[in-house]
């Protein structure tokens, strides 16, 4: 049994009359898709990370790292995730190619996992739970942090649709890392109102984006606490493992990082530091499932908790999450974008459903998912004109 080939698909997940929007950066949103055949038929997917404009570099990384593959034994994941990054990458790491490495990692596990006749998880020491718990968002994308009625009556709306936990970002404005008193308690403010519109049993999960000094995202935690969230994620960024730590310590909610860090020895200065309550690797971008279960290993010892990120589409990725979330120990929660729903259904053969805030694991061997390959045609990419940045005219605080 051998790889016999490797393509790659790019996906507009939004329909046409959202397209007029084009300041959205949410908007520019693709997924990618990795398809990874063998000699003898068997097909397995995945799906890599993907940000604007980076979307062809990272597909052009799928088909670098796809020459290697051609002719190997699929079920040599781990050698082969090994020979990329040293041999492949001469142990330079970037975004572009862990993403790509991710995507491939994936799909050789669903092969494995077919050619064996059983889900993914019953590869990695079986199952520690039946379903996982998710959270939603992509419920406030559009919305503006300006007019919080707003904010309240879509929280209530996601609510009704089963959700027991929401994320959000409440900052106004451009991700930068000083702000004005003004901005910190309009923030406070979309905290509020939200929690109001939902009640007291819903867990609210507060998004910082990675943009905030440790200065204004302590004072914020602190006007926040009243209104019990259930984390505070990236409240600072987390290139500076110091100042994290430092923020963390002051900060009295569980504080999140992790999406932007990749594979196993970005995580170790932030568990040996105790900067966080909670690690969100992405299982689409931090080099795969097996780099993932491996983080969350580490984690273990540290009573650190597991959420893993999923800023990726509602088919494959979240599949790939829900297959290594349910073999973690510490496991927590993982992300729901409800945005992506319709898109996902109508490219799945099996799409997964949330019910009552969590899905149930899949039985089927694999994955526990299948891509109907047919439909991507009607989700192709999209260009879209450059955004329009800030002058300095504009800049605050």
């Amino acid at each position: 049994m051998e790889v016999s080939v490797v393509k790659t698909f790019l996906v507009y997940p939004y329909s046409a009359s959202s397209i007029s929007a084009k300041s959205q950066s949410w908007l520019r949103k693709h997924w990618l898709l990795v398809k990874v055949e063998t000699d003898d038929g068997t097909v397995g997917w995945g799906e890599a990370y993907t940000q604007a404009g980076r979307e062809r570099s990272i597909a052009q990384h799928v088909a670098n790292m796809a020459s290697y593959l051609i002719g190997s034994d699929p079920f040599h994941i781990r050698h082969f995730a090994r020979v990329v990054y040293e041999d492949v990458l001469g142990k330079r790491g970037a975004m572009d190619a862990f993403c790509a490495m991710s995507g491939i990692e994936q799909a050789l596990w669903d092969i494995v996992g077919k050619r064996l006749g059983t889900p993914v998880y019953n590869l990695l020491g079986g199952p520690c739970r039946k379903r996982i718990r998710v959270y939603a968002n992509g419920w406030s994308y559009g919305l503006t942090t300006n007019k919080p009625e707003e904010l309240a009556e879509k929280a209530l709306q996601t609510v009704k649709m089963g959700f027991t936990a929401l994320k959000f970002d409440p900052f106004p404005g451009p991700w930068r890392p000083f702000i004005n008193r003004a901005d910190e308690k309009s923030a406070v403010r979309n905290v509020q109102v939200v929690r109001e519109a939902v009640g007291p049993d819903i867990d609210i999960l507060i998004e910082g984006h990675r943009r905030l000094a440790p200065m204004h995202a302590i004072r914020v935690a602190s006007m926040m606490e009243e209104f019990n969230p259930f984390w505070y994620e990236e409240p600072v960024p987390a290139d500076n493992i110091d100042a994290l730590a430092g923020a963390k310590r002051a900060i009295r909610i569980p504080v999140v990082t992790g999406e932007t860090l990749y594979t196993k020895s970005a995580f170790r200065e932030v568990l040996e530091k105790q900067a966080a309550d909670i690690l969100n690797p992405d299982v689409a971008s931090c080099g795969g499932i097996l780099e993932l279960t491996e983080i969350a290993a580490m984690a273990e010892p540290y009573y650190v908790a597991m959420a893993p990120h999923n800023y990726n589409s509602t088919t494959i990725a979240l599949a790939a999450t829900i297959q290594a979330a349910s073999v973690m120990p510490n496991f927590l929660i993982t992300e729901y974008f409800v945005n992506f729903t319709e898109t996902g259904d109508a490219i799945s053969v099996n799409p997964l459903r949330v019910e009552g805030g969590y899905i149930t694991l899949p039985t089927t061997p694999g994955l526990g998912l299948e891509i109907e390959e047919a439909a991507l045609e009607h989700y192709s990419f999209r260009d879209f004109p450059p955004v329009r940045l800030r002058t300095c005219a504009e800049e605050g605080p």
